[in-house]
């Protein structure tokens, strides 16, 4: 089974906003303010994402699916 763009996109935000919440709760402990720059990037990957999807720009959501397979 193939899967479209229009499943993966969605799943990988998905899993992408664990992320951020793991990096928000990291933030909070002691010696997490490291963590402030990778927030921001992952909050404006995802931003560029939601963007995309409800715009329906396919070269958008194409980016920001390949932007959001990088965050570990």
């Amino acid at each position: 089974m193939t899967d479209t763009l229009g499943d993966a996109l969605p799943r990988e935000t998905a899993r992408v906003r664990e992320v951020l919440s793991q990096y928000e709760e990291t933030s909070r402990m002691p010696g997490g303010q490291g963590c402030a720059f990778a927030i921001h990037n992952i909050k404006a990957s995802l931003a560029a994402a939601d963007k995309a999807m409800i715009s329906g720009d396919l070269v958008a959501m194409i980016r920001a699916y390949e932007d959001l397979k990088g965050i570990e």
